[in-house]
């Protein structure tokens, strides 16, 4: 899982008291609602208030946001990370190649010197938060149409992050919207951009079960990878990647516990979780139901046939493209299961019997009378759900689907000029050589089905005019069309420079693509635009209503991506209304890996059969038990970003990972159901097992303090 009740349903529930109403959603930290601490302690949380946020040693200091999609925990005072491996699945694949293939064989570091460094990862800790909310209204904020809001937080935005870099020049700040854009909180961050691959897994238990287990329970898949925070040798701070740096020592790190766990134990998350709609409307569920997921999985549906048929044909394009199907099938499959959920629960329905609520506490008091309008909301949404229906197929086709796509976009959309600025005719742009990151075959293939399947899904007026190019010219076969664009386009002619002022430019066959994809963006945005200004006014108006008619409730914002707690208990889950258990054990997935010759996804190395299938695991085997645990479940809340979340006990130790939810899970985003809704945790004696066990890593386990 890389993705993304709230108290949202908390009347409609008939939940009448605090208990029942605390212990669900993604807390903030800085303000944690003493209800909600209390509630913790009562679950078995013996940490102080300031053990979560302010203290010398709170749990804040060790969680760092992954590379901006993901969540991780340090480990060690060597500044040692653990984060999922789907996490670190792009790094780990750009150092594999078909001699060296990481991805498929695993890695293991066995010196500082042979740890990997990695461009684009970085990790970023949580410095400090607060509300600016009151210093925002009193600058004119909430005078200013809603349309006009999102500017002026970004000027004050800038200026409170020059003052914040003058103190101290490795931090920088962000201001965010909270609850609809009620609230806003400015959070400052400290982050560290060599960041290096030490340790992970081969595939085989990294993505153990692949998409056939992918949101479902009971799971068998060890998702950790292991990297290091890495920072200038004379300030212990961030630097940029260089050979002299040396690994960070923070102050805090988080232990590994090997206690392990039993079910009604408390277990938290701390982490990034990326987006979620729990304050959304009736009218904007439906949008996402009907506009979004279901075109977004049809169209992901035809792309990954074909990225499948030849990914298993060829290993260099397998290594290729492994990040990529991941990054697709995921939300594939998340949106398929959500929309499943939201019929099968009846949310809708259940959000409109809410919003009844809320209009006869607006009727019986008057608040925001004359500003929440249900009628006008109702209206403003069937004037977007059509649109957004078309522009959902649009992006799903166009854009960033194909290398040829990608350059396409960035033709026409802020990719970097060079040439003397005094001289317009001589300015250019130049795509570099990046064939080893995508296979011409896989690419035109997709390119052609994806054409073909938009026109079957969308009015022939939002069709671009190429359509009319393919009909005529090529008889209508998008492969000869594909075909064309690749031959004849400059935009394909790495190293080449494309002068915009040459005569011709236009004229160029995958210039003329690229305008005519954009048109009909253009035409999409427009009318998407219209409306969507005031759809945001009213969706604040609603969040706004809903907070002031529960006010004797604590209330989470949506996640936003900043860091955010969630606690709750191990727990059992029902699976077909049989208990399916709070763990699974080695055994289960020997039982799998002897169907791995008929299911891919099931498959794993000679070497894992004989370690997953040992008599004795020593300290690793549960002490209640005797079982080796792999992965445990919790009902702690969960979305997409909080893959790589640490899962801590009641004392601030290490449990796990957090990396899934399960399938009933799927409409967390819009509806957290606290009954069915699971936290799918891979247990740290299983990552240790095969640390010690397959990796031999010794010097990594006596780092960690694992003797």
């Amino acid at each position: 899982m890389k993705k993304k009740t709230s108290i949202l349903f908390a009347g409609m529930m008939a939940l009448s008291t605090l208990q029942a109403n605390a212990d669900e959603g993604m807390w903030t930290l800085y303000n944690l609602p003493d209800a909600v601490y209390n509630q913790m302690k009562e679950y078995g949380f013996n940490l102080p208030y300031d053990g979560l946020y302010s203290g010398d040693n709170a749990i804040m200091k060790s969680v760092i946001n992954f590379s901006g999609y993901c969540s991780g925990v340090v480990v060690s005072p060597d500044g040692l990370v653990f984060t999922n491996h789907h996490c670190g699945f792009e790094a780990i694949r750009s150092h594999s190649t078909v001699e060296h293939d990481y991805m498929l064989n695993g890695f293991y570091a066995k010196s500082f010197e042979e740890e990997l460094p990695n461009e684009d990862t970085f990790v970023s800790f949580m410095v400090e938060q607060k509300d600016i909310t009151e210093e925002l209204r009193k600058k004119g904020l909430y005078d200013l149409p809603i349309d006009k809001q999102s500017a002026f937080i970004d000027s004050v935005e800038n200026v409170m992050s020059k003052d914040i870099k003058a103190q101290d020049s490795t931090l920088r700040l962000e201001i965010k919207p909270y609850y609809e854009g009620n609230k806003f909180y400015a959070t400052t961050y400290r982050d560290f951009n060599d960041v290096r691959l030490v340790f992970t897994v081969p595939k085989s238990m990294g993505k153990y079960g692949g998409e056939t287990d992918n949101w479902m329970w009971p799971r068998q898949t060890c998702d950790y990878s292991v990297f290091r925070i890495y920072a200038d040798p004379k300030t212990n701070g961030p630097a940029a990647y260089s050979k002299d740096n040396v690994p960070y020592h923070p102050k805090h790190w988080s232990k590994v516990s090997l206690d392990g766990y039993k079910e009604g134990d408390f277990a938290m998350t701390v982490g990034y979780p990326g987006s979620t709609s729990r304050y959304l409307s009736s009218y904007g569920i439906k949008e996402r139901r009907d506009a979004q997921n279901a075109p977004r999985a049809q169209v992901r549906g035809v792309k990954q046939d074909i990225m499948q048929r030849h990914m298993r044909a060829d290993e260099a394009v397998r290594i290729k493209y492994d990040s990529k199907f991941a990054q697709s099938s995921n939300y594939w499959k998340n949106s398929i299961g959500m929309n499943k959920c939201i019929d099968s629960i009846g949310i809708i329905r259940q959000k409109q019997e809410f919003e009844q609520r809320i209009k006869a506490y607006q009727d019986s008091t008057g608040y925001l009378k004359g500003k929440l309008d249900f009628d006008k909301m109702k209206e403003l949404y069937a004037k977007r759900i059509g649109t957004y229906y078309v522009y959902t197929n649009w992006a799903e086709t166009f854009r960033n689907t194909s290398e040829f796509n990608t350059r396409a976009a960035r033709i026409l959309n802020g990719m970097e000029v060079k040439g003397p600025k005094d001289k317009p005719a001589k300015q250019y742009v130049v795509f570099d050589d990046n064939s080893k990151e995508w296979d011409e075959a896989l690419d035109k293939d997709v390119m052609a089905a994806l054409m073909k399947n938009y026109r079957e899904h969308v009015d022939a007026k939002h069709l671009p005019a190429f359509y009319a190019t393919v009909d005529k010219d090529f008889g209508g076969d998008y492969a000869k069309y594909v075909d064309y664009l690749y031959d004849k386009s400059i935009l394909m002619k790495s190293g080449k420079k494309i002068f915009f002022n040459k005569k011709g430019y236009k004229n160029d066959p995958g210039v003329q693509y690229a305008m005519d994809i954009k048109d009909i963006f253009d035409q999409l945005k427009e009318q998407i635009t219209a409306v969507s200004k005031d759809i945001e006014q009213q969706e604040r108006y609603l969040c706004d209503a809903k907070i002031r008619m529960e006010m004797d409730l604590p209330h989470y914002s949506d996640a936003n991506f900043t860091m955010r707690l969630s606690y709750g208990q191990v727990k059992n889950l029902n699976v077909g209304g049989k208990p399916a258990g709070y763990y699974t054990t080695a055994e289960s997935i020997v039982e799998k890996m002897k169907t791995g010759d008929k299911f891919v996804d099931y498959y794993a190395e000679p070497i894992m059969h004989e370690l997953m299938g040992a008599k004795d695991f020593g300290k690793y085997a549960d002490k209640t038990t005797g079982k080796m645990q792999l992965c445990f479940l919790t009902n702690n809340d969960i979305t997409g970003g909080n893959s790589g979340s640490p899962m801590f006990d009641g004392n601030g130790n290490l449990l796990g990972l957090a990396f899934d939810g399960n399938w009933d899970s799927l409409s967390s985003d819009i509806h957290f159901d606290r009954v069915l809704a699971r936290c799918i945790g891979v247990d740290i004696r299983y990552m240790l097992y095969l640390m010690d066990k397959w990796g031999h890593a010794d010097r990594l386990l006596k780092e960690l303090g694992v003797k």
